[in-house]
């Protein structure tokens, strides 16, 4: 247990000095997310005075809810992309050698993503606020938010890691982003579930992204819902993307 802390610790130092101190990295993780929040709540705000549209903290909140939830999935992505980048270096192949224990280099990893995004998440909560947007929820029900976000930036974070030990390359970028895009778009985006019509109702009833939204926005307008559900479904993720990371790793370890 102490040497996988100690390796999680060196990954983890390594990984946020050079996501910090590096404005490409850095910017986009931050500036993304932003220009969701103000294009979707501010451009789209009369969406809210729809027939049906019922959600009492307003349409801010009902938006700031998918930009927090998809700055925590991207903060994984992000993460995904330096252990890429690390292997067209060469020097992953560096700390495969001097870690004892390779499990703590994915700890590292997650924990690297996790205090990029809450230090994203952060801003982007300031800006909403000046943005206007009204918060129903007491600090446990924010606090039930941001740990369904902790949940889906590990699930993001093993995302990446398992497909960068793989593909070993910047390359595999685009396959670490589009699946995640498209799982966050194929969930109740502009509207409530109720108001979607078509196949796109169909499609976002079984994405487990609906739950852990609709939950979260459960919780930042005072009046949780399906939060037993949205938690069973950022739980089943991480635990089945662990695995994949897991045997990324174990590929990468033996030079495959």
């Amino acid at each position: 247990m102490s040497s996988n802390l100690h390796v999680a610790g060196a990954i983890a130092r390594r990984q946020l000095r050079h996501a910090f101190l590096n404005p490409a990295l850095a910017i986009p993780s931050i500036i993304f997310p932003v220009f969701f929040l103000v294009a979707f709540a501010g451009g789209l705000q009369k969406v809210g005075d729809i027939p049906g549209f019922e959600f009492g903290s307003g349409y801010t909140a009902f938006q700031f809810v998918f930009v927090f939830l998809q700055s925590s999935a991207f903060s994984g992505i992000f993460t995904g992309f330096g252990v890429a980048a690390d292997w067209e270096s060469g020097f992953a192949r560096r700390i495969l050698l001097g870690a004892p224990h390779r499990t703590g280099l994915l700890f590292g990893y997650m924990f690297a993503a996790a205090v990029r995004w809450l230090a994203s998440g952060l801003i982007i909560w300031f800006g909403a606020l000046l943005f206007g947007m009204q918060v129903g929820g007491d600090a446990v029900d924010i606090a039930g938010m941001v740990g369904l976000g902790l949940l889906v930036n590990v699930a993001a974070t093993l995302w990446g890691i398992g497909l960068s030990m793989r593909a070993k390359s910047l390359q595999a970028g685009p396959a670490m982003q589009v699946p995640v895009f498209i799982t966050l778009f194929l969930a109740p985006v502009y509207v409530p579930l109720d108001l979607l019509k078509g196949w796109i109702h169909s499609v976002a009833s079984w994405n487990p992204m609906t739950a852990i939204m609709d939950s979260s926005r459960g919780f930042i307008d005072g009046h949780p819902d399906q939060s037993l559900l949205a938690f069973g479904c950022a739980a089943a993720l991480v635990a089945l993307l662990a695995v994949w990371g897991l045997t990324g790793l174990r590929k990468a370890e033996r030079g495959e």
